[in-house]
Parts: C-alpha cells; sequence; structure tokens
C-alpha cells in the first residue's frame, strides 16, 4: 500500500509519497521513482505509475523535469517533451501531475484554488537561496494566481537536527544577509547545523503567500519511510532512491 502525506492547506489532489508501496529492492526498495538513478527503469515506470494511478491521472501524464538546484520554472500545458532542466513547474492544465523528485532538499507544492493555478518546487538549499519559491509564486501570478491565496506546502525534507554544515557555508548564508544567522545552530567543533525547512518558510512568507506551512517529517531521521542522500552518503552506499511529491487540477 502506498503512504502519502497530504495537508489540508491544499485543495487540489495531491501527496507527498513516502518509499512505502512500491516495487523496488535492494537499496531503493520501496517506492523509487527517480528516472536519474541507477534503479532498473522498467521498476521505475512501475512505481510511476502507481503514483499516477493514486492521482487519478495518465502514467505519462505524471510529469517530472531534469533538476539541477536552479530558480527556473517551466509553465506546463502539456505533456513534457523529455525533461527539460528546470526547478518547478506551474500549469492551470488539467490532468497533468506536478511530480518532484528528492531525497532530502524540500518538495514544495503550491495551490490557488480560487484561480486554478498550481505549482511545484525542488528546493534544496542552494535552490531556495537562489529564488526558486519566489520564482515559482511569480510564474503563478503570471497565470491568474493571487499571493494572498497561495497555499504552499513544504513536504518532507532534512531536518536541522541532522543537516551538518561547514563554516563557509553558515559564512556564504550570512555573507547575503547577517539575519541568516538565525537558521543556524551550534554543532560539534566548527560544525553548524542548518533549518532549511525554516528558511524556505521564511522566504515563502517573505513572498507573501498566503498560507506556509512544513510538514514537519525528517527524511533522514526516517529510514522506513523516506530516502535520503545525506543517510546514504553516511552509509557509503552507492545510490539512493527518490521520493515523489506531486499535484494536479
Amino acid at each position: 500500500m502506498l503512504e502519502i502525506i497530504t495537508s489540508d492547506a491544499i485543495t487540489a489532489r495531491h501527496g507527498f509519497f513516502t518509499r512505502k508501496g512500491g516495487a523496488s529492492s535492494g537499496i531503493f526498495a520501496g517506492l523509487n521513482c527517480g528516472p536519474g538513478s541507477s534503479d532498473l527503469s522498467e521498476v521505475v515506470a512501475i512505481n510511476r505509475a502507481r503514483v499516477a494511478d493514486a492521482l487519478g491521472v495518465g502514467h505519462d501524464r505524471l510529469l517530472s523535469v531534469n533538476q539541477v538546484h536552479s530558480p527556473d520554472v517551466i509553465h506546463v500545458t502539456g505533456v513534457l517533451d523529455g525533461r527539460p532542466r528546470a526547478d518547478a513547474m506551474v500549469t492551470t492544465t488539467k490532468g497533468v501531475a506536478l511530480g518532484i523528485l528528492t531525497a532530502d532538499c524540500q518538495p514544495v507544492l503550491f495551490c490557488d484554488a480560487k484561480a486554478g493555478v498550481i505549482g511545484a518546487a525542488h528546493a534544496g538549499w542552494r535552490g531556495t537561496r537562489d529564488g526558486v519559491l519566489e520564482a515559482t509564486v511569480a510564474a503563478m501570478e503570471r497565470l491568474g494566481a493571487k499571493r494572498e491565496d497561495i497555499a504552499a506546502v513544504i513536504g518532507p525534507t532534512i531536518s536541522q537536527t541532522n543537516y551538518e554544515v561547514g563554516p563557509e557555508f553558515y559564512e556564504a548564508f550570512t555573507d547575503d544577509d547577517p539575519e541568516n544567522a538565525r537558521y543556524f545552530a551550534n554543532g560539534k567543533g566548527d560544525r553548524m547545523l542548518f533549518d532549511l525547512p525554516a528558511f524556505g518558510l521564511s522566504r515563502l512568507r517573505a513572498a507573501g503567500v498566503g498560507h506556509a506551512e512544513w510538514t514537519r517529517h525528517c527524511t533522514y531521521a526516517d529510514p522506513a519511510r523516506f530516502f535520503s542522500f545525506r543517510r546514504t552518503t553516511h552509509a557509503g552506499e552507492a545510490d539512493y532512491g527518490r521520493l515523489i511529491s506531486a499535484i494536479c487540477l
């Protein structure tokens, strides 16, 4: 059985899917939806088909992009031609699901129910810092959405307790804005702990969205439910699965 995390703030069909209920095995065990992984492509296709079925869209209508940690957003009007390089999508088209792949980064789903505009963004530290969330809101606005009517929900992502960074990371953020120091806590030695979801929420709220929340699930801390790039790295594994979060009208 698939396990799907949802938010009452989003009225469109959506879900932050965990790794449960998939066909993959080994280090990818569960619902690995990443075509960029080294998992068997036919098994990834089965997993993605299960997600499409759960959302009530055709298997070729579950869309995802080639995510590159950019602030780039594409306007989706139908089936994509391949997997364009971008990190967010927006649409007013019914019957297509906007899918974001993550394994510690923030999956963010957006909905303006009044205007019938939805969006989805992949927001790691780099994309969030470079403005992918604000760019998604602006792209929705161009399709008729109003910022104050947009609900934005951050799904399972790595929490501050498990996100250790070095002093150069801290310095880069505080060079941008000294106020960014509030997203860091002291770790061991010269290490710092970065609060990615708090940073994402602050950017969303500053952008003027009507509602912003985090589901409060940590990918690193719960291996039974979530894939995690950092956990895989610490374990010395060769690859990792990708979670999918998706929304459709």
